[in-house]
């Protein structure tokens, strides 16, 4: 796993390589409405296993940076500096400017953001005050609204979820949680990336791309049937959490079949 620290991370803000680009352009991903009985996975690999190298062809709609642990991963800092529609709970603005990079649009109560920040991006702060929702619900229901989703073309936004773990536990589990909530009731197809792996919301018979020894968790929230092929352990319809943990994938993809939704959890390649 390739992780910088802080200072190497700062210091490489402006060695991109020359032929990256922002990450815009559509994704073939299921469209709404859609009726498949095998479905693939939005196009995320580990790290080391093509998707760094294909990260122009990937679109995300939005990317929501929360206020917990910072980045320190080559791939959620890549994408923090190609990405055209950064959107950022008020708590992460801080410390994104210490790697000199700027937010298209600040969003939260303003608790954690300090009288000079306020001014100085008034012009993109957008404070929502209400206690229902978390400020990364805030912020993915402002990009919701205010970024063109490809409405014409009926496609589910593809919305990339960095620094939504670490710090306060609670935080970390509840972030996690609304990324089927994101999918069920949004209609986004939302992808949690950390230091150590990425999550995805699927439903039903679904296929997702890895690789041998990839460490993978499934989640289950809805399924009554639940059966893989391609995973070293054998899985069932779950009712614990722990209960899918610390499986391991067998090639270079593996089939989930189901009845109903869960979340997959898939380490990046070292």
């Amino acid at each position: 796993m390739i992780i910088n620290n802080k200072e190497n991370n700062r210091e490489q803000r402006n060695t991109l390589l020359s032929n990256e680009h922002s990450v815009r352009l559509s994704p073939p991903l299921e469209g709404l409405g859609e009726v498949s009985s095998v479905k693939h996975s939005p196009p995320l690999e580990g790290v080391g296993g093509g998707f760094l190298e294909r990260l122009g062809e990937v679109s995300f709609s939005a990317v929501i940076l929360a206020a917990g642990d910072f980045p320190n991963h080559v791939l959620p800092l890549r994408i923090l500096r190609t990405t055209e529609n950064l959107i950022i709970c008020d708590g992460a603005l801080e410390e994104l400017l210490e790697y000199e990079i700027e937010p298209t649009a600040v969003v939260g109560d303003g608790d954690s953001l300090s009288e000079e920040l306020k001014q100085r991006y008034a012009h993109i702060y957008h404070p929502i005050s209400e206690q229902e929702f978390n400020d990364l619900t805030k912020a993915t229901l402002f990009a919701r609204s205010h970024l063109k989703m490809d409405a014409s073309t009926h496609t589910r936004p593809c919305f990339c979820y960095l620094g939504a773990t670490g710090k306060r536990e609670d935080h970390t589990l509840g972030n996690i949680s609304l990324m089927l909530y994101y999918y069920r009731q949004l209609g986004i197809n939302p992808v949690m990336i950390t230091d150590y792996g990425y999550f995805v919301p699927a439903s039903g018979t679904t296929r997702f791309d890895s690789f041998p020894g990839q460490q993978v968790s499934i989640f289950n929230a809805t399924c009554k049937k639940l059966i893989s092929n391609g995973l070293k352990w054998d899985i069932y319809p779950f009712t614990e959490l722990w209960q899918g943990t610390l499986n391991e994938a067998l090639s270079n993809e593996f089939t989930i079949h189901a009845d109903g939704d869960y979340l997959i959890y898939r380490t990046h390649k070292i």
